[in-house]
This record gives structure tokens, sequence and C-alpha cells, in this order.
């Protein structure tokens, strides 16, 4: 098992970037495939990013293609995403999740997930 929690969240002006990080506890990380998704109020938990257990396969939402970049690394049970040219449509709470070894897309196929952290772009 492993439990994710988020963390690097904050206000950024549109345009900014962040970087979120997801520091997984347990010694079965890198068998894991990790995701980040996003929900905005009024709105369904969507997927925005994830990479499968050894880190050489990733796939993305359209809306983040070319502006984010999701990256692990397994000797520290971490997860990244980087933001970058962030637009006010990207503020939500985000979410890191675990599912076993190969990229997933839909939240029910991840097993373990984080608490989230806030991303707050202002125009």
């Amino acid at each position: 098992q492993v439990q994710p929690v988020e963390s690097g969240g904050g206000l950024v002006q549109a345009g900014g970037s962040l970087r979120l990080s997801c520091a997984a506890s347990g010694r079965t990380f890198s068998r894991y495939a990790m995701g980040w998704f996003r929900q905005a109020p009024g709105k369904e938990r969507e997927f925005v990013a994830a990479i499968n257990w050894s880190g050489d396969s990733t796939d993305y939402a359209d809306s983040v293609k070319g502006r984010f970049t999701i990256s692990r690394d397994n000797a520290k049970n971490t997860v990244y995403l980087q933001m970058n040219s962030l637009k006010p449509e990207d503020t939500a709470v985000y979410y890191c999740a675990a599912a076993a070894w190969f990229i997933r897309i839909r939240a029910d196929e991840y097993s373990f997930w984080g608490q989230g952290t806030q991303v707050t772009v202002s125009s």
C-alpha cells in the first residue's frame, strides 16, 4: 500500500507556474502508476496526467498538454506535476492517486488517494 500526500499548491497569477509534489509512504511505491486529478467547485473530478511505474510512459489530458509535465523519482517515493502557463480554468483542488503498475485515466481505477492541494490561478 501507499499513502499519497500532496503539497505545493497555492495562489498564482495567470501565466505563472507551480510545481506540485506528491510524497507517498510505503515500500512499494515503484510498483504503482501515479496520477494527478483535479476537481473544481461544482464539477466532477477529472484526469490531468499520469505516469507509469517506471516513469518511461506518461499521459495527459488534452487541456494540459504542452503546459504540464508529470515526473517521478522512485528513490524519493515522490511524483511531481510541473504546471506552466497556468490559466484561471486550472483552478481546482489537485489530487494525487496510485494505481497498480500501468497508467489509468479513470479515477475509479486508482486505489489510494491523497487529501488534495488547492491551486488558484487569478486572472
